[in-house]
Formats: C-alpha cells, structure tokens, sequence
C-alpha cells in the first residue's frame, strides 16, 4: 500500500518554472483535467507530443515569451529559500494554515522523483536555469516528500487594440484535494505577477459555461466576463479544407 501523507494544520506550497523532467506528471494532470471537462474522447497528448511541444519546439524563445508552464508543489515541509537569484524565475513560496486536513490518495503517483538526475539534465542543456549547481540540488535532494498539486500553462498574446501584450491562461489545474485552500489563487498570482513585470496590460482565459464554482473563483478575484466575445475554432475536416482545397472550403462559407 502506497504511503499515505497526512496535511493537518499546514501545508507549503511552491511554483516553478516546469522542466523536461516534469513532463510524465504534466501528462497525467492533463488528462485530469480533460475527465474533468468530459474532454477525455478528444484528449490524444502523449508525454511525446508535450515534450516536443513545450521543449523541444526549437523555439528559440525563452520562457514568458513562448509557451510557459508553471508547476506547483505542495510538502508537509517547507520549502528552503535560495541564496541566489533565479536568472529567469524566482520560485513563489507561500504558507497555508488549513481549516480541515488533506489527504492525497495520489502521493506516491505525483511525488517528484529523480529530481537530481533532471538537475543535471537542465544543467547541461546549457539554458540558464540553473544559477547554483549546489545549492540546487540541496534544495530538491533535502526533501523527498514533496508531490506535484497543479500546473499552468499560458503564452503572451497580442491584440490590435492594445498598447501592449499580454499572457493567455490555456490551462490551469490544481488536483481536487489540493482545491480550496489557496493554490488557484497562488498559480494566478504567479501569472499575474510576472504580466506586471514584464509591463504586460493583462491576463486573459476562458472557461466552460457549466462551471459556476471556476466562475465564482474568478470574479472573486476581481476578473469580468466579456460578454461580447464568442470563442471559435476550426479544426478536423474544416481545418483540413480551408488549408488545402479552396473549392472544398466554399462549402462552409
């Protein structure tokens, strides 16, 4: 029987940039989301496909300016804070006292595992992520009993109309026994923060009409709904048309 964690009065939580080596848990909190929203049918990401997508794209964008991932951890312990500063991000630390206790039936699936290898590995890719060797490995080596509670994966985005970008929200996760007790929020601010920093005007996402408590959630928070805006998209055969066959797109004119 996988060892079970008890969260009673406190509990620690950290976001971070995501690396390659998040990818298998990235997976597995993508597939929650989309049983979540009934998407399960249209779901066919492999930790191949999101690899490639949010790491090996060949992008030569660093993060915030292409597709960005942030992970957040949650530990019975506290996180150790660095000496130095991050190069590209600070990790965001914060402190819950909890109302009621979590328990994760799920420990042993999300625990963060080979954490000194996937240092190494981000070392030599030679991207900057790493700006203490050491004091990193300390860090992740010092605590095994830390699990993965959520994710956020957004882009900046452009419109015409403004001055300057933004960052667009395609999704946002936090495990159901981690709800409720300040993580949404944390993954939020994580965005939010950085829009500011980087001189961003704003944070835009969508989310299913059915979804009142996400939509509570996010007025709470001070966001609007734009009432005006109806989301569109072209894909499958309609996609497949329009890009190779003018007289075949006629059809949906």
């Amino acid at each position: 029987m996988a060892n079970k964690i008890n969260f009673n009065t406190q509990i620690f939580g950290r976001v971070r940039l995501a690396t390659e080596s998040d990818v298998p848990h990235l997976h597995k909190l993508m597939y929650q989301m989309a049983k979540y929203h009934n998407y399960t049918k249209i779901f066919n990401a492999t930790e191949a496909s999101i690899s490639t997508n949010l790491f090996k794209s060949n992008n030569p964008c660093p993060p915030f300016y292409s597709v960005t991932t942030f992970i957040l951890e949650a530990s019975p312990n506290s996180f150790p804070k660095r000496n130095t500063k991050h190069p590209i991000f600070d990790p965001i630390l914060k402190t819950i006292n909890l109302d009621s206790p979590i328990l994760d039936s799920e420990l042993e699936l999300f625990r963060t595992n080979n954490r000194i290898s996937s240092i190494i590995s981000e070392v030599e890719s030679g991207n900057g992520v790493c700006a203490d060797f050491r004091e990193i490995v300390s860090d992740r080596s010092s605590n095994s009993n830390v699990f993965i509670a959520g994710y956020v994966l957004f882009f900046p985005s452009y419109s015409g109309y403004f001055e300057k970008p933004g960052f667009f929200i395609e999704n946002m996760y936090v495990r159901e026994c981690y709800r409720k007790c300040g993580f949404g929020k944390m993954l939020f601010s994580a965005v939010a923060s950085q829009a500011v920093k980087m001189g961003f005007t704003k944070v835009d996402w969508l989310t299913v009409g059915w979804n009142e408590n996400a939509i509570d959630f996010f007025l709470g928070m001070g966001a609007y709904i734009m009432q005006d805006v109806k989301r569109f998209r072209l894909s499958g055969e309609g996609l497949d048309a329009f890009a190779t066959n003018d007289q075949e797109a006629d059809k949906y004119s």
